[in-house]
């Protein structure tokens, strides 16, 4: 049985699409008889004509994606575009490199690991770029005698 027509005109006094209407399968008798707006009207009163609720997007898959980002992963080559510059320039990665180099031998000279002219010394090698990262000016460190063998740098110093 075809009931088209009275659902473009629930649709349209319901303000919403076709596909939102829901018609009752035991009333259809009923609702083929109703040809004018009045008789629809009066259907979607004793709710035998009804409009169903919206239906959203599940955030579940963003939601997972994001927390696979934070551990880091999904950020292989397949999902970069764009030079290795630019995502993170090549002046960032050295301002990242030399506080943490600077922030050690800081570190190193105000605890006296190492006194003034042997910081002066490593300052101005690690400003040339001879040291990778702070961990390989250690080992140039402790390669040249300067500090023990046994020195650990504390995380967040």
């Amino acid at each position: 049985m075809d009931v088209k027509y009275q659902r473009r005109l629930a649709a349209d006094l319901l303000d919403c699409g076709k596909d939102r209407v829901w018609i009752d399968d035991t009333m259809l008798d009923e609702v083929i008889e109703a040809i004018t707006r009045e008789e629809v009207r009066e259907l979607i009163n004793r709710e035998v004509i009804r409009k169903k609720p919206k239906e959203g997007n599940s955030r579940d898959t963003i939601n997972y994606k994001k927390k696979q980002k934070a551990k880091g992963r999904r950020k292989g080559h397949g999902k970069r575009k764009g030079s290795k510059n630019a995502r993170e320039s090549s002046k960032e990665k050295w301002k990242k490199r030399i506080r943490a180099i600077r922030k050690e031998l800081k570190y190193l000279r105000d605890n006296d690991h190492i006194d003034r002219s042997t910081y002066r010394k490593f300052y101005n090698k690690s400003k040339g770029g001879s040291f990778e990262d702070r961990s390989d000016m250690l080992l140039h460190l402790k390669m040249e005698g300067y500090i023990d063998d046994d020195y650990e740098p504390e995380d967040g110093e």
